[in-house]
């Protein structure tokens, strides 16, 4: 890039991927509100039923355990390939 430094070039670079890694996130979390969404409400009202709060908890949390599970296992990988 004309006129930026090293240091500023690779900085940028960082941020660009960076904000690349929140944009992807936040799509990740609609898709998965998406698919909780279609699965656990079968008609919207004031306020849910007990069936449709753990259905949505259930889904909820087969995401986190997911993304725990999959974030450790890049950690790993980085880890190893780090050594």
């Amino acid at each position: 890039m004309a006129g930026l430094g090293e240091a500023d070039e690779a900085e940028l670079q960082r941020l660009v991927a960076a904000e690349q890694q929140k944009a992807q996130f936040t799509a990740q979390v609609h898709h998965f509100m998406e698919l909780c969404w279609d699965k656990c409400v079968e008609k919207p009202g004031n306020r849910p039923d007990s069936r449709t709060e753990n259905c949505l908890s259930s889904c909820v949390d087969r995401f986190i355990d997911t993304t725990l599970a999959i974030t450790s296992r890049f950690a790993q990988i980085v880890q190893k390939g780090g050594q």
